[in-house]
């Protein structure tokens, strides 16, 4: 896989599945926490639930966005959304324990949490060190075809 348009892609789809598996996990531990009989349901306010929408947005837009955007918009849009995911993953999951607020299913979460920072490190790099310009050469096989006219070269040689 040379191609920085899939890895780009690869590693968004990556970074979607950790967020996914930790917020059900996370979700598990809230609906698991509660003794159903004495407390009420919990219910996220609106402006909460629009807010996660629109964080899981980001990631399955740069699925595509990474396939289809042309090299400047694709290498700034990549950027963008990795920066962005990075500072609100690292506020939501590592700021909260330090004033000792528990996040839900703090210890996995952390792990998820790990390596969705990385995946989105990783993510900004590939598209910073990103260049447009191509191999001066092909990696694909040359074969010689005499009947279009392509004849091997000959070895030339000083002859003494």
């Amino acid at each position: 896989m040379h191609d920085t348009k899939e890895r780009l892609s690869l590693l968004w789809i990556f970074a979607l599945l950790n967020y996914l598996y930790a917020d059900v996990l996370a979700l598990w531990d809230i609906v698991g926490s509660l003794n159903v009989a004495d407390a009420p349901h919990p219910h996220l306010p609106p402006w909460a639930l629009a807010g996660s929408a629109v964080l899981m947005e980001i990631p399955i837009a740069m699925i595509v966005a990474s396939r289809l955007l042309p090299f400047r918009a694709n290498r700034l849009a990549n950027i963008i959304a990795g920066a962005f995911l990075t500072l609100v993953n690292g506020l939501l999951t590592y700021v909260p324990p330090l004033f000792g607020a528990r996040t839900p299913a703090l210890p996995e979460y952390l792990f998820f949490a790990t390596i969705e920072t990385v995946c989105t490190l990783v993510i900004i790099r590939q598209a910073w060190i990103w260049s447009e310009v191509k191999p001066a050469f092909s990696s694909d096989r040359i074969v010689r075809q005499p009947e279009a006219g392509v004849a091997p070269q000959r070895s030339q040689r000083p002859t003494i």
